[in-house]
């Protein structure tokens, strides 16, 4: 089920249903594995510069930090099969979601041998759409906001032949059908921005002390 916030334009945001982990993550040894970040489908915002860097920059520099080979989104689906390693997928626009959460759910996506997604909880106020015509307001405690990563174990990327979408909320929904995915609350840093202004607030949350 895909619901959305009663927000205007381009802040409107898509939730999916269900339950998240809540317990704290512990940092492994990190997991060999290939992974993107994902920019496409996401205008200029991948662009923005947050602390002085670029959104996709800095999502790279997470990935690379959580031991993740890095490879291009256009690599030949059959390349990724035949590497036996799990696919990491990390959103540019959850630029400061930390190494260590990423290397958390890979993990978990290889001894559990499920779909991991980082997400995190819904504090909009979120509306059921049916037809194009705004509904009623939906309880927000049974949504979760899709955040990153997406963590494709190696059985899941074999079973594949491609994804199913770039877009995360659409792309949790298709594996859902599919095979057994695990939510797994993302710490604060790692939420998602839809606007110049979200990349403020969330500059701000993770700027450190003063000098």
């Amino acid at each position: 089920m895909l619901c959305e916030g009663a927000l205007p334009g381009p802040r409107r945001t898509s939730y999916v249903v269900g339950a998240m982990t809540h317990d704290s993550y512990d940092v492994p040894e990190p997991v060999p594995a290939l992974g993107s970040v994902v920019e496409q489908g996401r205008g200029s915002l991948p662009f923005i510069l947050i602390h002085g860097e670029a959104l996709v920059a800095c999502a790279s520099w997470a990935l690379g930090d959580a031991g993740v080979t890095p490879v291009d989104l256009g690599t030949e689906w059959a390349g990724l099969v035949a590497a036996e390693e799990p696919f990491v997928l990390h959103d540019a626009l959850c630029p400061m979601t930390p190494a260590e959460f990423i290397t958390a759910c890979l993990a978990t996506a290889v001894e559990r041998d499920v779909v991991v997604v980082g997400c995190r909880p819904v504090t909009d106020t979120v509306k059921s759409v049916v037809d194009h015509v705004v509904g009623e307001t939906v309880d927000r405690s049974s949504l979760v906001s899709v955040a990153s990563p997406v963590v494709l174990p190696a059985s899941v990327v074999a079973a594949l032949d491609g994804l199913p979408s770039l877009d995360f909320a659409t792309l949790v929904a298709a594996l859902r059908e599919r095979f057994p995915v695990e939510l797994v609350e993302a710490p604060p840093a790692g939420r998602r921005v839809a606007s110049e202004e979200d990349v403020r607030v969330l500059e701000a949350l993770t700027a450190g002390p003063p000098g």
